[in-house]
């Protein structure tokens, strides 16, 4: 065992994710890359993904870059709209801190209240790609929020994807922008 390195705990309270509320994920994936050697960043289309927020559904226009750094993946998110969610009160002015940290369960509905009867309630909760997430305010008492994903079949699949995919990685084109062939890097006079 390598110094400092421990087991992960088991089970449900296994962090699998750190997430950053970034203002430019391109930037932001290409800055990662640069300087940690994580990648190779995979950049999402922009999405719009139905939140639960501030008691009403809104309609949050997302991008998302994700890159596996040994046992936990990086997921950068960019807001593309004004809505107020629970990205956008995030917003640091351009720093990249910790806005989530993400566990995986088979049992949404046990896990998230359990995050319940210790008094920390969803702060939002979407459903998209047919699972469900709950972001759980944890906010006060640890400085970011939990994020709960339902764990089905293919989206295991596809971070199983995420991972061999940077295991492999020989540091060649460290920002993905994923296409339906493949992919394409960003344009270096940096219009996207």
């Amino acid at each position: 065992m390598v110094l400092f390195e421990q087991p992960w705990p088991d089970g449900e309270f296994r962090f699998f994710q750190l997430g950053h509320v970034v203002d430019d994920v391109l930037a932001a994936a290409a800055a990662w890359a640069r300087t940690f050697r994580v990648g190779p960043f995979q950049v999402l289309p922009v999405v719009e993904q139905h939140v639960e927020y501030g008691g009403e559904i809104r309609t949050v226009r997302l991008q998302v870059a994700v890159a596996q750094a040994g046992p936990v993946q990086i997921e950068l998110i960019q807001q593309h709209c004004d809505t107020p969610s629970i990205y956008s009160e995030w917003s640091r002015g351009g720093t990249s801190s910790i806005h989530q940290i993400a566990t995986l369960t088979t049992d949404y509905d046990a896990k998230t209240a359990h995050f319940a009867a210790l008094g920390y309630p969803p702060a939002a909760q979407s459903m998209g790609g047919g699972f469900r997430v709950a972001y759980i305010d944890t906010v006060a008492d640890f400085g970011f929020y939990t994020e709960v994903v339902e764990a089905p079949p293919t989206f295991l699949d596809h971070l199983r994807a995420i991972s061999d995919t940077c295991a492999g990685w020989d540091g060649s084109d460290p920002v993905r922008i994923v296409t339906r062939d493949g992919y394409r890097v960003p344009d270096p006079s940096g219009i996207g």
